[in-house]
């Protein structure tokens, strides 16, 4: 079975902010706005590739902001939500994963209390510091590299990554990788008799390295 496992945003989907040509369609709704578009070639190849493989989407997305997203495609068998922390199968959450994921972060703790005291001081922040579960956090910020910067400084690099995409700057537990969820899922799918083949992985920011390395066939940006 090969499996491909993809980030969604910037990778599959992308804002409106984008300009991503006129032959797209819409892929989330919200508030009742089209506010997310794939490609139509995009649509067209994900249908081919569901016939070959199986696709995980593996998103930093919350699970309610991963349930807003239609591909136009089958409901994956398995998706990787909060940066990996939450498994999804067949659309329903995987209790026993997402405390796998906090015993995995358990020594993160302190640094991300540390980490949302410095989120609330950085004055460059614009948004309200978010605890997304339990397991990293995120916020906003008028100077996201600025403030990243300012986080590292603070923060334990051994324990803890702080990235920054976009606007978005974020503080997430070395052990809740992209990666580690790919080789966690694989291990849950050779334990239950799956036979996995060629692992493909497609992303494209700096939560999508840890990923791409454990696939044979990996996808990114040139740039």
């Amino acid at each position: 079975m090969r499996i491909l496992f993809t980030d969604l945003d910037n990778t599959l989907i992308y804002s409106y902010k984008h300009a991503i040509g006129s032959a797209k369609r819409c892929a989330e709704i919200y508030q009742g706005r089209e506010i997310s578009f794939l490609t139509e070639k995009s649509f067209r190849l994900l249908i081919r590739v569901q016939k070959l493989a199986l696709i995980v989407p593996v998103t930093t997305r919350t699970v309610g902001q991963y349930a807003r997203v239609n591909l136009g495609i089958q409901t994956p068998a398995y998706a990787l939500a909060c940066n990996g922390g939450v498994l999804l199968a067949n659309g329903r959450e995987d209790v026993s994963w997402f405390l796998e994921s906090q015993k995995l972060i358990a020594g993160c703790r302190e640094q991300l209390a540390l980490g949302k005291r410095l989120m609330e001081g950085d004055r460059n922040r614009c948004f309200e510091v978010r605890d997304i579960r339990g397991l990293f956090l995120f916020t906003k910020s008028e100077r996201p590299k600025e403030s990243a910067e300012f986080l590292k400084e603070g923060l334990d690099g051994e324990l803890v990554d702080v990235f920054w995409n976009g606007g978005k700057v974020y503080i997430v537990p070395k052990a809740l990788n992209k990666g580690a969820a790919v080789r966690r899922l694989l291990e849950k799918l050779q334990r239950e008799g799956e036979r996995t083949g060629t692992v493909f992985a497609a992303g494209d920011s700096g939560f999508d390295i840890s990923m791409l390395q454990q696939a044979q066939i990996p996808f990114a940006p040139e740039d």
